[in-house]
């Protein structure tokens, strides 16, 4: 049974910082490429950042770059978001996502960045 389990959200202030978690069990994030979501109200979704399975290949979304970054953790198969300089554009829910042959989700966490 796969499960992404997110950890590590909350409010922040903007200009703060906040590490999210996302710990995946019944797969391995070295099969698996890893990605974070995001999904702000009234919004679709949209990715935020990518760590590939071999952990080579990363991506940030443009409107995150130099603030986000995407790290992994595999002994501990758990795949980090970063998140610095915190705006309230950042307020969502962020979501865990595994994906090789099938794709996986987690619950989501909720961040709020307001003062």
């Amino acid at each position: 049974q796969v499960e992404l389990v997110e950890s590590g959200g909350g409010l922040a202030q903007p200009g703060g910082s906040l590490r999210l978690s996302c710990v995946a069990s019944g797969l391995s994030i070295t099969t698996y490429s890893m990605s974070w979501y995001r999904q702000a109200p009234g919004k679709e979704r949209e990715a935020v950042a990518y760590i590939s399975n071999y952990g080579d290949i990363t991506y940030i979304r443009d409107s995150v770059k130099g603030r986000f970054t995407i790290s992994r953790d595999t002994a501990k198969n758990t795949v980090y978001l970063q998140m610095n300089s915190l705006t309230p554009e950042d307020t969502a829910v962020y979501f865990c996502n595994a994906r090789y042959s099938e794709a996986y989700w987690g619950q989501g966490i909720q961040v709020t960045v307001s003062s």
